[in-house]
Formats: C-alpha cells, structure tokens, sequence
C-alpha cells in the first residue's frame, strides 16, 4: 500500500511524493535546505517526516522554534527537568554548525524522520 506525503515546491503548491511505509494521515515531506546537515544531508534532498513518530535518541527530527522555522536535527535526550519537562539537544551533523539546547532556546519537536531520499548528485 502507498501512502501520500506532501511537500511545499517552489511554486507554493503541494505535490504528493508516494511512499510505501507505513505513515500516519499527517505525514509530510520537506526538502533539506542548507549545509548543517552535511555530508549524510545534502541541499535538494528530501525527507518524509511522521508527527506522531516519537524520537528516539540518534534519531533525526524536524523542529520549530518560537519563530515559527524549522531546523532538521539529529535528536539527543538529556535530562527531565524540574518541571517534568524533557530536556534535549539538536545535534547537526555539520560540526561548523552550533547544537540546539532545548532548555537554552525554546524548541518543539515537530516530527521524526522516516525516510531519507537522495537523489543523483552530478557533481
């Protein structure tokens, strides 16, 4: 069976990427962006992420922050903190690049990557 994960294209409109795992009805594409998540995350390449996916540690992750943007990270657990809410790290893969702390800035997990597609790299 077939299940559809929308994307935003350039154009602002939604196209549909067919994938054949199991995903819930909110599940939804995005195409990476930027270099923080070099060498394994390459610009252009896309990603299916499930909402209701909890993370996992090492897992990699879709994220918001207070401005409403979302960052792709691997996913790292910390600790609970008082207040029994979870504290943890967004880890990009580029080391050029700064780790997310979730008890330093204000993040909200958004979804858990299940699918990483890549596409030919003519270089």
């Amino acid at each position: 069976m077939a299940y559809n994960a929308h994307i935003l294209n350039e154009t602002d409109e939604f196209e549909y990427i067919l994938t054949d795992r199991d995903c819930s009805e909110n599940t939804f594409a995005l195409k990476i962006e930027g270099d923080s998540m070099q060498p394994e995350f390459e610009p252009g390449d896309i990603i299916i992420v499930d909402p209701e996916i909890e993370p996992c540690p090492g897992e990699f992750v879709v994220a918001k922050n207070c401005d409403n943007e979302a960052t792709f990270k691997k996913y790292r657990p910390q600790t609970t903190a008082m207040d029994s809410k979870a504290v943890f790290e967004l880890i990009p893969l580029n080391p050029d690049y700064p780790t997310i702390k979730s008890d330093i800035v204000p993040v909200t997990i958004i979804g858990t990557m299940v699918e990483h597609r890549i596409y030919r790299r003519k270089r």
